[in-house]
């Protein structure tokens, strides 16, 4: 098979007749897509990748521009920034087949053939187009897109990781699927990543927990995927002694109950009880309440007395989500900030929860809003941004605690009770993790 395989609209310029129209460059792009999908449906991955060379590549060790007249088409419309989305949106639709196969060994590969581009010393005596097509192909290296594509070389090890923002790239591409201005496939792409990467986190913490607490096996054998080391037990019992009869589950659910009929005026007022009815510490809950509840107030009063629905529902928890983590997109809010500074990331975390259990169709745009904020941080060191590494680990362990596929319940060891607070001791307790019949298990 070769680039000749391409729709006739892309075969050679000469062979076209003069009478007939040239191709627009949107109808140059959906050839391409449409070759790219019956190659990579058909064609095992070796020979994909190799195609896929053959097409955006090659032509640089050539010189020989005509062998690929789709690419010289494209570069004649002197339009890099659309060239870069061809490109672009070129590489998920491989990406997003081969990672339904599971063959990741192949998108390493292909998001590496952009870190290897040839260097033809006598393009600048042959073909100005070629020049114009390295300098697009070189930009595209050094772009935010192929940044993002970068995420995609996630492997099982994580060994690659090189910077502390690694560890929470499922986040990034949170943002990235949710993010209307890219293609779908590379929605499609991140959405799936995103959710093998949490599936495996979930994993590995309730392996972890489960083995960390025999005494027939040593824990050093499984990856504990936090950073809290052995600490994350009593964190996991922390969080876990309030599920039950009040869990946040039941109460986000009778909460609902009592305020489906109510103005969105009325919800406002409703929504900030909720939130802070049984927060740890009174004295910083009734600071970020008062923040808090002034912003709400101001939030759509045009449309106060208009009755909760369900659009108006996520409106709101969204825009509380904002209030809490980061309101620009571009830097911390005041009650982000706030809260963190003085320690207290696990009662940031728990206020999210509550958001997320009135209204789960809302988490991703937490996780896209803890996206901004990881980008905000990223160019600093790890020691720089601890407050805010702690807060995503807590973050991390309380979802994966209340993930809908992972049961972790606690269980009192020994029947000594002689002391009058043994229920609130927690090292008198194990964590007991189940992972369901029907979840995804990860390689």
């Amino acid at each position: 098979m070769t680039t000749n395989s391409l729709p006739s609209i892309l075969g050679n310029q000469h062979t076209v007749k003069p009478n007939y129209p040239e191709p627009s460059l949107q109808a140059l792009q959906e050839s391409l897509y449409n070759f790219l999908i019956q190659l990579v449906n058909i064609y095992p991955p070796e020979e994909a990748l190799k195609e896929f060379k053959q097409l955006f590549i090659h032509c640089l060790e050539s010189g020989n521009f005509s062998a690929v007249p789709v690419i010289q088409k494209m570069v004649m419309f002197d339009n890099e920034e659309e060239f870069h989305y061809t490109l672009k949106r070129s590489c998920y639709i491989l990406i997003n087949n081969w990672a339904a196969k599971r063959k990741h060994k192949y998108i390493h590969e292909l998001i590496s053939l952009f870190t290897q581009l040839p260097v033809n010393k006598l393009l600048i005596y042959s073909c100005p187009e070629l020049i114009t097509y390295q300098v697009w192909l070189e930009n595209f290296v050094h772009s935010q897109d192929y940044q993002e594509l970068k995420k995609f070389n996630y492997t099982n090890t994580n060994k690659s990781q090189t910077h502390w923002s690694d560890r929470y790239a499922n986040y990034l591409l949170v943002a990235q699927s949710v993010d209307p201005d890219k293609p779908q496939e590379q929605q499609e792409a991140a959405s799936k990543l995103s959710r093998q990467m949490k599936d495996k986190y979930k994993f590995e913490l309730a392996m972890y927990i489960a083995r960390s607490q025999s005494t027939a096996s040593s824990p050093t054998r499984y990856h504990n995927p936090s950073i809290f080391g052995d600490e994350v037990l009593r964190l996991i019992k922390m969080i876990v002694v309030k599920k039950g009869k009040f869990s946040y589950e039941n109460i986000a659910h009778i909460f609902l109950k009592q305020t489906e009929n109510q103005t969105l005026k009325q919800f406002k007022k409703s929504i900030h009880k909720y939130l802070f009815f049984s927060v740890g510490n009174q004295a910083i809950a009734e600071i970020i309440s008062q923040i808090l509840t002034e912003k709400l107030s101001l939030w759509k009063v045009e449309k106060d007395e208009v009755c909760l629905s369900k659009d108006l529902l996520l409106r709101v928890c969204n825009r509380l989500i904002d209030f809490l983590t980061t309101e620009n997109r571009q830097e911390p809010s005041e009650l982000f900030t706030l809260l963190l500074s003085h320690g207290h990331p696990l009662t940031l975390v728990v206020i999210l929860l509550k958001i997320i259990c009135i209204c789960k169709s809302t988490r991703s745009h937490l996780e896209s809003r803890i996206a901004d904020l990881i980008n905000f941080y990223k160019d600093k060191s790890e020691d720089e941004c601890k407050w805010l590494i702690q807060f995503i680990e807590f973050y991390n362990i309380t979802f994966a605690i209340y993930a809908e596929n992972v049961e972790y319940n606690l269980l009192k060891m020994g029947e000594d009770e002689a002391s009058g607070n043994s229920h609130t001791n927690l090292d008198t307790y194990r964590v007991f993790s189940q992972v369901k019949a029907d979840a995804n298990i990860p390689d």
